[in-house]
């Protein structure tokens, strides 16, 4: 499945938050008309990452049961429901059934991040 492929699916350029008001590790909802969009945003050494917040097994939010959702090592994503584990850079999984996240394209312009334009 495809971020654009989610029914809540905001359109291309939508703004995702200010740059400098991110930290490392954000979870956050993006609502438009079709509703809201869970949005798991992350600053890794070589650059952001967004992927939608609903882990592939069963499509509850990586933070369903807690907020610690990189590992101690800060390489892997981790589902706190049943422990799927996700490479932080390619959201490809590492541990778990053999499905990964959904990568969401991003852009910053003007200081804000959006999702990208295709």
């Amino acid at each position: 499945m495809s971020w654009a492929d989610y029914a809540s699916a905001p359109a291309p350029g939508t703004p995702i938050c200010r740059e400098s008001e991110a930290g490392a590790v954000n979870v956050l909802t993006i609502t438009t008309g079709k509703g809201g969009f869970p949005v798991l945003l992350l600053r890794t050494a070589q650059g952001w990452r967004a992927y939608v917040n609903a882990c592939p097994h069963q499509y509850l939010p990586l933070n369903y049961r807690g907020e610690q959702l990189v590992s101690a090592d800060g390489a892997k994503l981790i589902c706190t429901a049943h422990g799927a584990q996700f490479d932080i850079h390619s959201g490809q999984v590492i541990h778990g059934a053999d499905c990964g996240l959904d990568a969401i394209p991003i852009e910053i312009s003007g200081g804000e991040i959006r999702i990208a334009l295709m």
